[in-house]
């Protein structure tokens, strides 16, 4: 911070100037789509972005490419490299990006060629620490900026020579969380690889001769959940799982709960008990249905619709990381019904075959796959938890650089 306060008192003893980005970018202007009807307007050779593919991320490729008779019927326009990007719609709305390519985007997507004056990355880390001020400019029900109102965005235009600086750190700051998120997918791939080796016991049979399967019916019951809605949720209370948040909140078991309900509306919902595993028998897709979590908590809890308790003798958390193999995954897609929602009913569930070997070799597997989930998702440990840290100094430095 030193050198960028030397900097500043060299470069700029009465302040930062600030001025609409407007008045200092070569261009900001949105793109075009071609007509969705047209196949002969996609598959192409030309890179062309969606605002959805926006997320505080380089753009190298694009999930979408149209042709070049696309691009000629729409109003679709080249965007220079090293340019900033900006969601105008959707739910990326107010994110940004640089595109590291040319590209074409769709009218969704907000170009900003900057200037000689203006380093494109200098612009990006502002616009992203600004990101919240500028969702909350948009307009309408369903919050969309617009051209003129991005070109009134007030921007601070330090000296080439600060900014090169100012992005040197934040950069460091990137490309350090860059790698440790890529030193976290390899470890997420080494544990589904080591769960998969553990839980084949393929690795068994030459010392034991193999081991018993059994159908989850034979080993345990299911009881089918009913009720709770998010609005019943309280400060206090009966601690409650809901099935969406087996999605999105927990990992694959729990001792305390996230959410609450009324004692009067607990007596009509299905109970959980230490070691029972809730599974989800609804989802909108194939891969989230049966996503589940092992209750290890020891005071009861309850749940409601689209989850089924299951009630065994087996180890719990043995039983959560079996419902992640393929093994599993395979045997649940020959049984998932629907199109729009995809179920799993409890009938179904009890015929599915799980390997059954001893107790204490279960219990062996759990300690071994612990490890391994705290390496790659406790947010308290591991690399999850430098990655938070990293983020959390990255912001706070990107505040304070950026006020001046």
């Amino acid at each position: 911070m030193n050198s960028i306060e030397e900097l500043l008192k060299t470069h700029c003893p009465n302040g930062v100037e600030y001025k609409p980005l407007g008045e200092v970018c070569e261009k900001i202007f949105a793109g075009g789509t071609p007509t969705t009807t047209n196949a002969k307007f996609y598959n192409g050779d030309i890179p062309w972005l969606r605002s959805g593919e926006i997320n505080f991320n380089k753009i190298y490729k694009t999930e979408k490419t149209i042709t070049e008779l696309g691009f000629e019927k729409s109003s679709a326009k080249w965007i220079k490299a090293k340019s900033c990007l900006l969601a105008m719609t959707g739910a990326t709305v107010g994110r940004c990006a640089v595109n590291e390519i040319d590209l074409t985007a769709n009218q969704s997507v907000c170009a900003i060629e900057v200037s000689e004056n203006l380093i494109y990355k200098f612009l990006y880390y502002y616009l992203a620490n600004n990101y919240v001020k500028i969702k909350n400019s948009g307009q309408g029900v369903l919050t969309s900026l617009n051209i003129s109102n991005i070109k009134q965005i007030q921007i601070p235009i330090p000296p080439l020579i600060v900014q090169e600086k100012i992005v040197s750190i934040l950069d460091t700051f990137t490309e350090l969380e860059a790698e440790l998120e890529a030193e976290l997918e390899a470890r997420k791939k080494q544990y589904a690889y080591y769960r998969e080796k553990l839980l084949s016991f393929d690795y068994l049979d030459s010392i034991t001769g193999g081991i018993s399967y059994m159908a989850l019916g034979e080993i345990g019951t299911f009881t089918r959940g009913s009720g709770l809605q998010k609005s019943d949720f309280r400060e206090s209370g009966i601690p409650c799982i809901h099935y969406g948040q087996i999605h999105t909140y927990y990992g694959t078991f729990a001792e305390k709960t996230k959410s609450f309900v009324s004692e009067s509306l607990a007596q009509k919902l299905k109970k959980v008990s230490k070691g029972d595993v809730i599974i989800v028998i609804t989802s909108e897709d194939v891969e989230g249905v049966c996503s589940c979590v092992a209750w290890l908590g020891n005071e009861d809890i309850v749940t409601g619709g689209h989850t089924a308790i299951f009630k065994h003798n087996q180890n719990p958390k043995f039983i959560a990381y079996f419902l992640q193999t393929e093994f599993f995954q395979t045997q649940k897609r020959k049984i998932a019904q629907g199109v729009k929602v995809i179920e799993v009913s409890p009938k179904k569930l009890e015929k599915i075959q799980i390997p059954i070997p001893p107790l204490e070799i279960q219990t062996k597997i759990v300690t071994i796959l612990d490890k391994f989930e705290a390496l790659s998702h406790d947010l308290s440990e591991g690399i999850p938890a430098e990655i938070s840290l990293r983020k959390k100094q990255y912001e706070y430095y990107r505040e304070k650089l950026l006020s001046f």
